[in-house]
């Protein structure tokens, strides 16, 4: 089975030309046509977005039948955090608090989604969609908060499983704690001339310098093409430029 994912953090929908434009965001996801996306800086009822319900009004515009959302941050007036859109069914969400100290208010939402509805033995996929904080302390106790959860903990090791989003990794310090820790591969790394490995850089968008959206899995998933968005408006919609990655599901999971 082939599914494609796509990580975006989408600025709110507010692009470097300070402009509010969901539509922009939505010709992009329209024409990248993921399965599943992945969404960060996600507004729900803030006066910047005209108090939409962002997640909600993208769904309706890409014709995702499924979405959650999983909110951090409560403003004077909404709320935002981080959203899944998906065209299989999403059977399980819930939220993990990642905020460390009186840093700013940070979260994981997992969801669990079955990739084919239509099939005796369910097949089920674990999706973590998360935003890391600024520092690098910061983002590892942030990996341990992940790890240690509930909804981390209970997974199989052999089970699908994606953990993606916005990491602000900008020297791949957790890359370790993924791969070596956890048994992830990096969907997003490129392998260079040298033999090291490099992030696929998406960060700024007009003329990227960091590789901040990862998409790390495991689990009997094969990855067959990832990349960043090459779509023109995308460098000026949002600062991030959204990840695109093809993944090929190796082995049935039975038993969830």
């Amino acid at each position: 089975m082939i599914f494609k994912l796509v990580s975006y953090n989408i600025h709110r929908a507010i692009g470097l030309d300070r402009r509010f434009s969901p539509q922009r965001i939505a010709d992009i996801l329209n024409t990248l046509n993921a399965d599943i996306v992945l969404l960060q800086e996600v507004d729900y009822g803030v006066p910047r977005s005209n108090e939409l319900d962002l997640a909600a009004t993208l769904a309706d515009m890409c014709d995702y039948p499924y979405q959650a959302t999983g909110y951090n941050v409560s403003l004077k007036k909404g709320y935002y955090g981080n959203a899944t859109l998906s065209r299989f069914p999403i059977v399980g969400e819930s939220n993990i608090d990642l905020t460390i100290d009186n840093k700013k208010k940070r979260g994981c939402q997992h969801t669990l989604i079955d990739l084919d509805e239509s099939r005796n033995d369910r097949l089920m996929l674990d999706v973590f969609n998360l935003h890391l904080g600024l520092s690098a302390k910061e983002r590892q106790k942030q990996a341990g908060i992940l790890f240690q959860s509930r909804e981390f903990s209970n997974i199989n090791p052999d089970y699908p499983c994606i953990v993606g989003g916005d990491f602000n990794d900008w020297r791949s310090l957790l890359r370790a704690l993924f791969i070596i820790g956890r048994d992830f591969q990096c969907a997003t790394d490129r392998t260079t001339i040298r033999g090291n490995e490099k992030a696929i850089k998406t960060y700024p968008s007009f003329s990227p310098r960091g590789g901040l959206d990862r998409i790390y899995y495991r689990g009997g998933l094969k990855v067959l093409n990832a990349h960043r968005s090459k779509i023109k408006t995308a460098k000026i919609a949002s600062d991030h430029l959204p990840i695109v990655v093809t993944f090929e599901l190796l082995k049935n999971n039975e038993k969830h």
